[in-house]
């Protein structure tokens, strides 16, 4: 069941890595996205390395403080919608989609460490 959870994240983030080739920045859009794909697909097959999900759920995390502001702006606007047309007309529908999808990366890299962790511990006890 884990295994294919994790397959199932792996083939989610290639698919947004894929999607935003043609963003204006793709870059590191791309390539974290691609990170945490990586991450899912170790995961999948039970490995675990403590530094590589360390490193990628914090940058992650750095990342979505960095990208705060916009989606306290969009809360401070009363929430418009961000989901009703493709392209982000406004600056604060691009801020507020990229801090929620830092948001999902991080929570998916968060469990993973998570899950890592319980794995060492078993392997170890």
């Amino acid at each position: 069941m884990k295994k294919t959870m994790y397959l199932l994240l792996t083939a989610i983030f290639l698919a947004f890595a894929y999607l935003q080739l043609n963003d204006p920045d793709p870059i590191h859009w791309t390539l974290g996205y691609l990170a945490v794909a990586v991450s899912c697909s170790m995961a999948a097959f039970g490995k675990y390395p403590a530094w590589w999900l360390a490193a990628v759920t914090a940058i992650f995390g750095a990342w979505m403080l960095i990208a705060s502001p916009g989606i306290i702006h969009w809360v401070q606007q009363g929430f418009p919608d961000i989901a009703g047309e493709m392209k982000a007309s406004t600056p604060v529908i691009e801020d507020s989609r990229e801090f929620l999808g830092l948001l999902i990366a991080f929570l998916v890299m968060l469990g993973m460490a998570i899950d890592g962790k319980r794995q060492r511990r078993r392997s170890v006890g």
